[in-house]
């Protein structure tokens, strides 16, 4: 038997990809509202971290 037959067998499986793409497309928004709402002082902070010793 093949996996798709697997995933056909489950009721309600349809809502799973809806579901990913829904969490990503929030995640994607939160992070660009966040890079594009961010000060840009903290972030030329933020760049300078790692040659600071």
């Amino acid at each position: 038997m093949k996996f798709i037959n697997y995933l056909q067998s489950i009721s309600g499986v349809s809502i799973f990809p809806l579901i990913g793409l829904l969490l990503f497309v929030t995640f994607f928004v939160g992070v660009a509202f966040y890079v594009y709402g961010a000060d840009k002082k903290s972030w030329q902070q933020k760049s300078n971290l790692p040659l600071e010793n």
